[in-house]
């Protein structure tokens, strides 16, 4: 669940981190800490999901709280349930893979009652809300899709949001809110399909839940030997490699780690992986010297046999 595109971007966070810092972390330290950030990571994807019965539970009280108003209306007396009673988010509330990791881990989004309520109206002002509630009969592919659309189109684009969640924990990162963000939307899918066990793992299988561990040690490993590649295909007459950015050299190190060690991922996918990760986190020109350079490299690795897939 926890895919290899976020495992690539937190191992790269995390050597920069390694690298700049290694007086104070040695890389039993930073493994520890890649586990717990990508731990963090599903505690996110569950707590997103938790967030929509938390949403439903303030809506339900507020709608009580009308009720016994000095002078409640008749709409107040009697409300349009619909939202509260919503079948997918009664499911979502059952199901004791979710319910037991959120008491374990006591995620809770009702400490903050300005932010739900503020998020809430949100929700109530919204088209796809309205629309839902106009319905004249709802099921539980209607009542999936409701949320769907909420989730997509309000609650995580909400500025908000982000902010929020990073005073909840420091690893709770943007990468994470749109890729934890797109597998909740997933699994949204899987509830409305009837799918026996909704709730996705935190790993797809135990190759995945080793992957970032076992790139970070090797890369570090190969450090050296894999900025000797990186220094030879470097132009003189246009780049020193003393003044190449530490985080171009880090990408370019994980991809040719990655490439060397890992013969079934292929290489074109590690490429663009990290050629993307160049683009969102180093300089402007970063995609295309990194684009180059490993280009380069990898060619002469295949010619020397060192990369055969």
């Amino acid at each position: 669940m926890i895919n290899r595109v976020l495992i690539r971007v937190k191992v790269v966070q995390m050597l920069y981190a390694y690298m700049v810092s290694k007086d104070a972390m040695t890389l039993a330290n930073a493994k520890k800490e890649l586990q717990k950030s990508l731990d963090k990571s599903y505690e996110l994807y569950n707590a997103l999901l938790q967030l929509m019965i938390d949403l439903t539970d303030v809506q339900e009280l507020r709608l009580d709280e009308a009720k016994h108003k000095f002078l409640p209306t008749e709409e107040d007396l009697n409300p349009n349930m619909r939202f509260v009673e919503n079948e997918f988010v009664q499911k979502l509330r059952a199901d004791l893979t979710l319910a037991d990791f959120v008491a374990e881990n006591k995620i809770n989004w009702r400490d903050d009652e300005l932010f739900m309520r503020l998020l809430l109206d949100k929700i109530l002002r919204s088209e796809e809300y309205q629309e839902y509630m106009e319905m004249p009969k709802t099921t539980l592919i209607r009542d999936g899709e409701v949320w769907y659309q909420l989730m997509k189109k309000v609650v995580l684009v909400d500025d908000n949001l982000l902010e929020h969640l990073q005073s909840m924990s420091v690893f709770f990162t943007d990468d994470d809110l749109q890729i934890m963000g797109e597998f909740v939307l997933k699994t949204i899918r899987r509830f409305e399909d009837g799918e026996e066990a909704p709730i996705l793992p935190q790993f797809k299988d135990d190759e995945d839940s080793h992957f970032g561990e076992q790139l970070l040690v090797k890369i570090v490993a190969e450090m050296e030997e894999n900025n000797a590649f990186i220094d030879k295909f470097v132009p003189a007459d246009k780049w020193d490699t003393e003044r190449i950015a530490l985080m171009d050299r880090l990408v370019m190190c994980a991809a040719l780690t990655e490439m060397r060690n890992f013969p079934s991922i292929p290489v074109n996918v590690s490429l663009n992986e990290y050629i993307e990760l160049a683009k969102d986190y180093s300089t402007p020109k970063s995609g295309q010297f990194v684009n180059g350079i490993l280009n380069a490299v990898v060619k002469q690795l295949r010619a020397d046999k060192v990369i055969v897939k």
